[in-house]
């Protein structure tokens, strides 16, 4: 048999390759790392994290977690590092961004059946089965091939941007205190409290700060999940304290109270040396980030390891170019799988490669393709992505609301979330994903 070639090994590509070879699927896994590196890039390892280490939530109340469990009893493999190299993060699962990488490349490299060739793919291989997972971060030639291959469709593009990264040591603990909103799990996140004459001071630097050049940048261009915090600030003075500024749930043993705002801190590696500041992907220039995040108490004396960066993202038209397993329509050797379908996040990312591997190893085998429910949250968004009736697409992370109703009534939405994962698993159950 002919070897599949996945392009990228990010976590769609490195899923899709596993998926595939452990069906017994020859797979040729071309990886343009360390050869050429993007800006955001910063390690040579598969399944790089470039923007969050947080995998989101853990809990079956949440779609993300009804993803996740799926996608264990589908034998994930990006699953398996992430469980193997979490860390604390209250109810979200958070990994050891390195140790997590390195964990995945080591696998893939190792088996038997994945060979892996390095550098960059310019042009779409033109004969054979090929799994496209570059992401968002498709090289330049790439994306061209790409666009030529939807000559006659939109190919389209937005704008991401990553958070800074701090180390323990610099945080100002006289000014900050561990806690989980609500208490829940371990107190394992850092809260920077903050006066409302501290915060209106630092939201009046971060809407006039320097942005950094981004060619064909515009503020509608941002998607809404990852947007830069500069970008929020400019739409009202409390927008940061009803998002990632908010205070709810957070009480400040100094005082006893909730403090008007927080910025908060989560681990970014098992040792706890290395802080991400949650919600604050920016694009701001470097020297900028350092003088207005230093106007955070508690991180005056900051040091950074990474400041934020911006970077381009690329997505497809799906429902009119893609069907339900991510094949090109009219074109099935040709499947897409992550973020360029249009699916937002890691854990989204993982399991549109394993769906689209899923479905590929049994075409290959010559069996009836394993339709994915759309009760599943792997089916719901693989029926969203592939949805001729959506008009303006536009990229989405898993909710309940792509997944239908129950059809009788219970009391509480999060024991109505957990009755709908209840319901997911046991259609996944009925499945043969061998």
């Amino acid at each position: 048999m002919e070897p599949v070639i996945v392009v990228g090994a990010g976590l769609a590509g490195s899923e899709a390759a596993w998926q595939l070879a452990r069906r017994g699927i020859p797979v040729e896994l071309r990886e343009m790392k360390p050869e050429k590196m993007t800006p955001a890039h910063h390690s040579p390892d598969f399944g790089e994290l470039v923007c969050s280490n947080s995998l989101r939530s853990d809990q079956l109340e949440n779609a993300v977690g009804l993803l996740k469990e799926e996608l264990r009893r589908c034998g994930s493999l990006i699953m398996e590092c992430a469980d193997k190299n979490r860390v604390d993060a209250g109810g979200a699962l958070a990994v050891d961004r390195q140790a997590f990488s390195r964990a995945i490349t080591e696998t893939i490299r190792s088996h038997p059946q994945i060979t892996v060739k390095e550098g960059e793919v310019t042009e779409i291989p033109k004969e054979g089965q090929v799994v496209i997972a570059t992401g968002p971060l498709t090289s330049e030639d790439l994306s061209k091939a790409i666009g030529n291959l939807f000559s006659n469709h939109k190919y389209l593009n937005f704008f991401d941007a990553a958070a800074p990264l701090v180390t323990f040591e610099s945080v100002d603990m006289d000014s900050a205190f561990f806690a989980s909103r609500y208490d829940r799990g371990t107190p394992d996140y850092i809260n920077c409290p903050l006066t409302q004459e501290e915060y209106q001071a630092f939201w009046q630097a971060l809407t006039t700060a320097q942005e950094a050049e981004v060619h064909g940048f515009e503020d509608t261009s941002v998607f809404e999940g990852c947007m830069p915090v500069e970008v929020m600030a400019r739409r009202g003075v409390d927008t940061l304290r009803y998002g990632p500024l908010k205070p709810v749930g957070l009480r400040d043993p100094k005082t006893g109270r909730e403090p008007y705002a927080v910025v908060q801190l989560r681990r970014d590696n098992a040792q706890g040396s290395i802080y991400n500041l949650v919600g604050f992907q920016t694009h701001l220039k470097w020297p900028e980030q350092k003088r207005v995040f230093s106007m955070i108490p508690a991180l005056k004396n900051a040091q950074y390891v990474r400041y934020g960066v911006m970077h381009r993202n690329t997505f497809l038209d799906s429902p009119r170019l893609l069907d339900r397993y991510y094949r090109v329509r009219g074109q099935e050797r040709l499947v897409f799988a992550g973020q360029i379908t249009g699916v937002e996040g890691y854990v989204e990312s993982t399991a549109s490669g394993c769906l689209a591997a899923i479905e590929l190893s049994r075409r290959l085998t010559g069996r009836e393709a394993v339709n994915f429910p759309r009760e599943t949250a792997m089916g719901a968004m693989a029926l969203y992505i592939s949805d001729e009736s959506v008009v303006n697409f536009q990229p989405m992370n898993v909710n309940f609301g792509l997944i239908p109703q129950l059809g009788y009534r219970i009391k509480g939405k999060r024991n109505k979330n957990a009755e709908l994962s209840r319901r997911a698993l046991e259609k996944l159950k009925e499945l043969d994903l061998s």
